[in-house]
């Protein structure tokens, strides 16, 4: 008796179902993870928040939203980002999701030395010498990281 070969869409829900399987669960987290602070013990994550979101107070400054606008940029292409590096880490999910994370964390580095607008105040340009928003020591641009959870 011939054996049946199965239809096109149960052969590929059965591959997709197998590739599922073999890469496993899992996701990363990018951004200014927990116990990152300044020398002064502010969490790395509050100023983020206040940068992204401006704040009020004796030092009022306006959003400037390096985060959401790097998700803007780039999300649309993470998913064609990840099924190429699935394919070409032979679908290890961990190696997957840390070249992903080492990927979405290079954008948002780049989005906050990119960020011009808004312009920093005179006395701010003042007080540090020059015009660059977002960068000052530079200790929240090297606080951008990520982390596989499984």
């Amino acid at each position: 008796m011939a054996q049946r070969s199965l239809p096109m869409s149960e052969r590929v829900t059965r591959r997709l179902q197998e590739l599922a399987r073999k890469i496993g669960g899992g996701s990363v987290e990018i951004g200014f993870m927990e116990g990152a602070t300044y020398p002064d013990g502010t969490p790395v994550a509050a100023v983020a928040f206040w940068n992204e979101f401006g704040h009020e107070g004796p030092a009022p400054a306006p959003p400037r939203p390096f985060f959401r606008s790097m998700i803007a940029k780039e999300s649309s292409g993470w998913a064609t980002k990840m099924a190429s590096l699935a394919k070409a880490t032979n679908f290890d999910g961990p190696k997957v999701l840390a070249l992903l994370g080492e990927d979405i964390s290079g954008a948002l580095r780049e989005s906050i030395t990119s960020l011009t607008e808004p312009a920093l105040a005179p006395r701010t340009i003042k007080a540090k010498g020059f015009a660059k928003p977002l960068v000052d020591t530079g200790h929240m641009l090297n606080s951008v990281t990520y982390r596989v959870m499984r």
